[in-house]
């Protein structure tokens, strides 16, 4: 199996030190400062599932695709890879792990290279929010996209190591627009030989939907009061803004036809407090770890997507609305 993991923070080397750890061909795309310390001190994995170390002869790692191109043509030349790995640069998958807002840009660039999927390659999107499918889609086959629920969590404390600090539930693989699910197969049982569970989904829709619900409740409200998950389930006030949200984002899916695991916010929210809130208490959104970092956030793919998909069924959503504008106004 070959797979080029195009976006290098904690996602996408999580995901890639699974699939190393299978024995797959892996080449990843990250940011120059991430592939230095990865050339340097290969790759690391740690927390809940084992510890791990991969050496930089084990992957690829490059700043950009030409750059990637350019050492395939040179390995070519050269009669071959020194190292002994295969430098046909044509993947099973290629696995996108950047942030949301970074999709368009993503998906631009991988289309001016389809040499890079081969004949039977398939994109993966291992991203937060809703919205990411449909912008690929603008540049690619729509039987080329799947999707990935990831509700693992990871942290990166150097840019070469990643952390395993929570998992809630498996990895989800599958499509959003009805394509053949046999080829998301291979990849699942990669990810899983590889230390995280993983698993083929009749209908991702559903999890995603799930996914987008526990992040609209928790990432804003946590990167304004700044504080873990845990603090908003034990505070009166904050509990009953997380339950307008859902109950905004049940009226949502209901007026454009999408749906979750649960037919009714009461429903979800039962599970949401049970299940799902205990094991992430200590968590701090990604919302409020980007605020910190002064980097964009991903709220647009997040509260934005349900403010305008509301608006365009002619649901109010007022919180969401607000609780958007308000993040807007912390990344400004």
């Amino acid at each position: 199996m070959k797979a080029l993991i195009y976006g290098g923070g904690a996602v996408g080397l999580g995901v890639a030190s699974c699939l190393i750890s299978s024995g797959a061909k892996v080449d990843v795309i990250a940011r120059e400062g991430t592939v230095s310390a990865l050339r340097e001190g290969g790759l690391v994995r740690t927390g809940i599932f084992g510890s791990f170390e991969f050496g930089p002869e084990k992957f690829g790692a490059y700043a950009t695709l030409d750059e990637l191109l350019q050492d395939e043509r040179r390995h070519l030349q050269d009669g071959g890879c020194e190292d002994g790995r295969d430098c046909d640069y044509d993947y099973d998958y290629i696995l996108v792990c950047t942030k949301s807002h970074g999709s368009e840009r993503a998906a631009s660039e991988l289309s001016r290279h389809p040499q890079l999927l081969g004949g039977d390659g398939k994109i993966v999107l291992f991203q937060n929010g809703w919205g990411n499918a449909e912008i690929f889609a603008n540049h690619f086959p729509k039987d080329l996209i799947y999707s990935a629920r990831v509700i693992t969590g990871f942290s990166r404390p150097k840019k070469n190591v990643v952390e395993v600090t929570v998992h809630a539930d498996s990895i989800h693989l599958g499509s959003l627009f009805g394509s053949d699910l046999a080829p998301m197969a291979p990849l699942a049982e990669a990810i899983s030989r590889g230390g995280i569970p993983a698993k083929v989904v009749e209908d991702v829709e559903k999890d995603l939907w799930a996914k987008m619900l526990y992040n609209c409740a928790l990432n804003p409200l946590g990167a304004i009061f700044r504080v873990p998950y845990g603090v908003l389930g034990e505070e009166p006030s904050s509990r009953e803004m997380m339950e307008a949200v859902i109950e905004e984002i049940f009226s949502v899916m209901e007026a454009t036809g999408h749906k979750t695991h649960w037919s009714a916010p009461e429903e979800y929210t039962a599970v949401f407090y049970e299940k799902l809130l205990p094991p992430t208490e200590r968590h701090e959104s990604s919302t409020l770890q980007d605020i910190r970092a002064e980097k964009a956030t991903e709220i647009e793919a997040l509260s934005g997507a349900v403010v305008r998909l509301g608006e365009e069924a002619g649901v109010p959503t007022p919180i969401n609305w607000t609780l958007y504008k308000m993040v807007k106004f912390m990344e400004g």
